[in-house]
């Protein structure tokens, strides 16, 4: 049987050839591409790790409760007054009558038991334990009440103007409230500990010797590709919510969602922000330029070795077709006295013309001006090394 296709499906299949070919002439641009995202949540962002760029938003300020992703803030305090020797890994804490009556999410603490500080965390982010939570915030601060008002002065120091915190852990409480942007803010300051990791990865694993199962609340840590963590957080006010991070081709970014009805919609459109920043966003890692060594005036030597360190990455769309140069700025001579680590210069990294990195040039020597002093030690030097050369000492 021939079929014969009409003039009008004829005309319809032109025009989605050309709309295809004309698709792939000129992609979209990062700006276009985000307008075509449909996330079905009420409010979410998207944050590049290294430079704290939004690259996508939604409802970003609008405060909202953010259920167990408050332990962000919580772990942040913790690892901090871990690495300021507070706490330690293997210190063995014992759970109050306050932490052990916590109830939600947790591992059934009771009154009295003991857990080390390592299974603590563990507990708290793989199983999103509300006792676990209160026992190191007590260990911290004494009582939860003043660990939530340090939580509340961290949050100011990090400019997250939208957070309140009431609790340390996220159960529902009048006030207790964040954004989307202040997750992804506090989300990247606890990254900063890349010993956070070692417990965001974790599927499944047990405390109380084997007795507890814990089982990773965030589904993407089995599903998505180049996932890092980082915490889940579910209650009747704040909805599904999760903020997600993760890492390919040297970017890591950071994908915040609040107030998803269920778990799929929160893990799909986690999902789809990490998909569109990947696709649209890359990280450019310039070339270091060799440094020439830097002529000095009135020196005891001629010359100072420079170094400088190295560049880091820039965050560009993929659709930019500008360039990226690298290139130092420097004197044509430096006078003396010189000291050690003295700045005489930058490399400007810019894209298209625009300065998008000043890395200070530095003197890797001291250069010693020249005095009667100096002058008269280099020729005695000079006088008593030749001596002893010339005795074949």
């Amino acid at each position: 049987m021939r079929i014969r296709i009409g003039k009008g499906k004829r005309v319809l299949s032109l025009l989605l050839a050309a709309a295809l070919f004309f698709g792939l002439l000129c992609p979209l641009t990062p700006q276009a591409a985000a307008e075509t995202l449909d996330l079905p949540v009420p409010a979410a962002v998207l944050m590049e790790f290294s430079t704290g760029k939004v690259l996508y938003e939604k409802s970003a300020h609008e405060k909202r409760p953010c259920a167990s992703i408050t332990k962000v803030m919580t772990l942040l305090l913790v690892f901090e007054a871990i690495d300021s020797g507070v706490l330690h890994y293997d210190d063995v804490l014992t759970a109050s009558a306050h932490a052990a009556g916590m109830g939600g999410s947790d591992i059934w603490l009771k009154e009295g038991e003991q857990m080390t500080v390592d299974d603590l965390i563990k507990a708290c982010v793989v199983m999103s334990a509300n006792d676990a939570a209160v026992v190191l915030a007590e260990a911290v601060a004494g009582t939860e009440e003043s660990f939530v008002a340090r939580m509340n002065a961290r949050a100011a120091e990090l400019g997250m103007a939208d957070t309140t915190f009431k609790n340390c852990n996220g159960l529902d409480e009048d006030g207790h409230l964040t954004s989307a942007y202040d997750v992804a803010v506090m989300s990247r300051a606890l990254m900063e500990h890349e010993k956070i990791f070692d417990y965001t990865l974790i599927w499944i694993d047990y405390v109380r010797g084997g007795q507890t199962q814990l089982v990773n609340t965030n589904k993407l840590v089995r599903s998505y590709n180049g996932i890092k963590g980082l915490k889940t957080g579910t209650t009747s006010a704040a909805g599904s919510c999760i903020s997600a991070a993760a890492e390919r081709n040297g970017m890591t970014l950071i994908g915040v969602v609040l107030g998803a009805e269920n778990t799929k919609d929160r893990f799909s459109a986690a999902s789809s922000l990490l998909d569109y920043g990947f696709a649209n966003w890359k990280i450019t890692v310039p070339e270091a330029p060799a440094l020439p060594d830097l002529p000095v005036t009135g020196g005891m030597t001629d010359t100072v070795h420079l170094e400088a360190a190295a560049p880091q990455g820039v965050l560009t769309a993929v659709s930019e077709q500008g360039t990226l140069e690298i290139a130092p700025e420097l004197p044509e001579s430096v006078e003396a006295p010189v000291e050690k680590g003295q700045q005489v210069g930058v490399v400007r990294v810019s894209m298209n013309g625009e300065t998008v990195e000043e890395i200070p040039v530095t003197a890797a020597e001291s250069a010693e001006a020249i005095t009667f002093g100096s002058a008269m030690r280099y020729l005695l030097e000079w006088f008593f090394l030749g001596a002893e050369t010339q005795s074949g000492g």
